[in-house]
């Protein structure tokens, strides 16, 4: 997507609007603390296409409500999508404040004895507050000269928090799930819910059978020249493992090379059907064409599907990886099993970090103690109090396997960070094994690496709760490296085909967090969506936005920031949250 088509942050500069020598002295001040917010936002936030945000400031400083309306019609026409006041002084709170219900916005009340910005945040905080329209306060910690242009250390992170939250959501308004197939082996994940989607999050639910995957292969709907450069590329690039199949079930050569045909044809078709393809008009099939601009989506695969066809692992992992036979590009979010909740999670993630994410089952909680019993090893480290195997059937983004690096350290970057090195150090560090015919009866190939350990990473999921409604689950931790024997060992005994993950969480005084065990128990579903990084304050932020209560994290309460209006619902900060999402309901009711 172009630039200039994303949605933008609004910037408000608020004046005190008497003239005659007041607002006259504070002109200059006033909107030059907005371009050097602009300026920030431009130099430390990106686009999901890797280009810098854009800002739209108003035309004049607002000191009043005709200024106020002049700039909401500007930021209606300008598609902004965030909305951020600064003002360095008194200004009429209710005169210039930011009515649109539907867009994030925080006041920046500047820290300075020589006019009174605090009092008009406090002020106009109180009139969002009385009339439902939540906003976040910033506020520096230290005294600071109006003449000073410069953005405090703590003011900073608080504009960005807010910012790339803002920003999280806005991208999402108006775009689309598309489920591809239906349920997946009951799991109540793929059983969309489109109220969800419309009201929390601003977005559409599209659907299409399986079959329609199905109908483009055997009617030749996609690329044929693209398809030709993929396959090489995979056959280059893909190494194949051994069929760990007993002998009766192994699929033959010529079947495996069908499957490769097949399942690279998968990736381009579920791509279309995701963006569309201007190819395909040229080939005749203008409908096809145009897609269901989707941001995330979905795939049903089992069973209906894998039980006679080869399964979607490969196509998912490509997908969710940043690179393919095009080339660097950024990842897509493809959801296994079309769990559209862990769709939205991994959304979530994506949107707050520009980085590809690993979608896995939360698979297995293990103690210290059972460690020692199968493997005779006892843990240590970051591993002592016991770790928990993340692993799903070889549809996580490439980039999870961690051999990207920065600095020599293990990372996940943002593809326009991404370098040709990178790339094949994850397609080296990736077998693809015939698929597991127990699971898989059609055949198909699973991804198999090892992440690295070492590397901050934060798993989160959304869950709906009768009664409640949507509610969100954070924890921040590590990646985590096993002995090579020990990780064998219990890779084994699940799959050894899949893609595996060893993960710690940090751990805390909260009753979810007192130990390893109470993270395992705690988790609200079989999936989580894991980024790289801790992320757990944006994800706080942006779910305050969304109204979407947080039922379990691990983050320092000091990093917490929601809007002003969540302390008057008491004093304890998580019930105050959910007190606060139900009083205002979802952000597009």
């Amino acid at each position: 997507m172009n630039s200039k088509e994303y949605p933008k942050i609004g910037i408000r500069p608020i004046i005190d609007g008497r003239l005659g020598g007041v607002r006259e002295s504070l002109e200059e001040i006033t909107m030059n603390m907005a371009k050097n917010v602009a300026d920030l936002f431009s130099s430390e936030l990106r686009y999901p296409n890797g280009d810098p945000v854009n800002c739209v400031i108003a035309d004049s400083c607002i000191g009043g409500v005709k200024e106020a309306t002049n700039c909401a019609k500007k930021f209606k026409k300008e598609n902004v999508g965030v909305s951020l006041s600064v003002t360095p002084c008194w200004a009429y709170g209710t005169e210039t404040m930011d009515f649109d219900p539907h867009l994030p916005k925080a006041i920046w009340g500047l820290n300075s004895t020589q006019r009174p910005g605090a009092v008009y945040l406090a002020a106009t905080l109180a009139a969002h507050n009385q009339k439902g329209l939540p906003a976040f306060s910033i506020y520096g910690k230290d005294v600071q000269d109006m003449e000073d242009q410069s953005i405090s250390e703590d003011v900073k992170e608080k504009l960005l928090q807010f910012a790339r939250s803002g920003m999280a959501v806005a991208l999402m308004k108006g775009k689309s799930y598309l489920a591809i197939g239906s349920v997946s082996m009951g799991i109540v994940g793929s059983a969309i819910d489109p109220d969800f989607f419309q009201e929390y999050l601003g977005m559409r639910n599209e659907y299409v059978d399986s079959t329609e995957v199905f109908r483009r292969i055997e009617k030749d709907i996609y690329d044929p020249e693209e398809f030709q450069k993929a396959l090489e590329w995979t056959k280059k690039h893909c190494k194949e493992g051994e069929d760990y199949n007993e002998e009766g079930k192994q699929r033959s050569r010529e079947e495996k090379d069908e499957d490769w045909e097949f399942v690279v044809k998968m990736t381009l078709i579920i791509r279309d059907l995701m963006d569309g393809n201007p190819k395909l008009k040229e080939m005749g099939h203008g409908e096809e064409a145009f897609g269901h601009d989707a941001l995330v989506s979905g795939f049903q695969g089992q069973r209906q599907w894998t039980d006679f066809l080869p399964n979607g692992d490969f196509s998912e992992a490509i997908l969710n990886s940043s690179f393919d036979w095009n080339g660097i590009r950024a990842p897509y979010m493809v959801a296994t099993e079309n769990d559209s909740l862990n769709g939205i999670s991994m959304l979530f993630n994506y949107l707050l970090t520009n980085t590809a994410q690993i979608f896995a089952d939360v698979r297995t909680y293990w103690s210290a103690d059972a460690v020692k019993e199968v493997t005779g090893w006892k843990p240590e480290g970051d591993a002592k109090n016991g770790f928990i195997h993340l692993i799903n059937s070889g549809s996580a983004t490439l980039d999870g396997s961690g051999k990207m690096t920065k600095k020599g350290e293990s990372v996940l970057k943002p593809f326009w960070e991404i370098e040709e090195q990178d790339v094949k150090a994850c397609l080296k560090a990736t077998t693809w094994y015939p698929a597991n015919r127990g699971y898989f009866r059609g055949g198909g190939f699973s991804s198999k690496f090892l992440t690295e350990g070492g590397m901050a990473v934060t798993m989160c999921r959304i869950n709906l709760v009768k009664g409640i409604g949507p509610v969100l689950q954070i924890a921040e931790g590590w990646t985590i490296d096993l002995p090579e024997e020990v990780n064998s060992s219990l890779d084994d005994r699940t799959d050894k085909t899949w893609p595996t993950t060893w993960f710690v969480p940090r751990l805390t005084e909260a009753e979810a967090f007192r130990d390893v065990y109470s993270v395992m128990y705690n988790w609200g579903s079989n999936h989580g969506a894991i980024s790289y990084g801790h992320i757990g304050k944006d994800l706080i932020t942006m779910a305050s936005m969304l109204r979407i209560p947080v039922n379990m994290h691990n983050v320092e309460a000091e990093k917490v920031f929601r809007p002003s209006a969540w302390n008057a619902f008491g004093m304890d900060n998580e019930g105050s949250d959910f007190r606060a999402c139900a009083a205002y309901g979802p952000l597009y009711q």
